[in-house]
């Protein structure tokens, strides 16, 4: 399978799809995926964060976007003030994300510890010298990974969706931030049980400071103390499992914020 952060250069629409809304298949993908990877930047020096997120096709006007601004898609997020992507937003609030409908669970692989002649027992026992063993056989993969895999093999697109935009941090008690906030409770509060969407980043509970169930929206989301990020998506690239690529620009036909960056084909860079 072609590598999706990669894509063939030669595959590249030289000429952006521009709509005042995302293409439809970005949107599905938004709109299912659980997760994304927000990519930030300070000094030259990239981070990179998983986070929970809560996309919406609009919102309502504030004081820092004017009522005659056209609705706009845009990502909301929560982060810890003291974090590194918090930070890294202060500086620069130029942000690109990544998000994907396809399952990353690595399929079987065959073994090649028997194979290899220095593979022996004692050198099995080294972690330097070791070869790595297969991953797990269908056997020992429970029903629901089996499943995940079937999916991800057989009914999804399989694109991979590139996302460039400029962020806020909300002020903090401001309506916006109240209304914002609430929109990304209401998008991660799901029905409790095995195997259901409540397990958080770190399974069941969310982990550390997250109540059972609650897909550690406890921790991450609710908490007093957290950010709202607010992430209004500019410009993007759609990646299919075949190595084409799409590039799409959401506006009026104007200059994309990759124009205003100056990236040339780079996303997130510092200027």
């Amino acid at each position: 399978m072609p590598n999706m952060a990669e894509p063939n250069p030669s595959s590249s629409n030289s000429n952006p799809q521009t709509s005042s809304t995302l293409p439809p298949e970005v949107i599905t993908c938004l709109e299912n995926a659980r997760f994304l990877h927000l990519a930030t930047c300070h000094s030259q020096t990239p981070h990179i964060s998983l986070m929970n997120y809560t996309y919406l096709p609009s919102v309502p006007a504030s004081s820092s976007t004017p009522t005659s601004s056209p609705p706009h898609p845009t990502i909301i997020m929560t982060t810890p003030p003291s974090s590194r992507k918090t930070l890294n937003l202060a500086s620069n609030p130029l942000v690109s994300l990544l998000v994907h409908d396809w399952v990353s669970h690595r399929p079987p692989t065959l073994s090649t510890s028997d194979a290899s002649p220095n593979n022996s027992s004692s050198n099995n026992n080294n972690p330097l010298t070791r070869t790595r063993t297969s991953s797990p056989p269908p056997a020992a993969r429970s029903s629901l990974a089996s499943l995940l895999l079937g999916i991800n093999t057989a009914a999804l697109s399989r694109i991979s969706v590139t996302l460039n935009g400029s962020a806020r941090l909300l002020d903090v008690g401001s309506e916006e931030e109240k209304w914002c906030k609430a929109r990304h409770i209401e998008n991660h509060t799901f029905e409790e049980g095995p195997g259901s969407a409540s397990q958080g980043l770190f399974g069941s509970g969310g982990g550390p400071g997250g109540a059972e169930g609650d897909g550690g929206t406890g921790h991450y989301i609710e908490g007093e103390e957290v950010r709202v990020v607010v992430v209004k998506i500019e410009d993007g690239r759609i990646a299919d499992w075949k190595g084409e690529v799409r590039d799409f620009v959401v506006g009026n036909g104007g200059s994309s914020l990759a124009d205003e960056r100056g990236r040339e084909g780079l996303v997130n860079g510092d200027t």
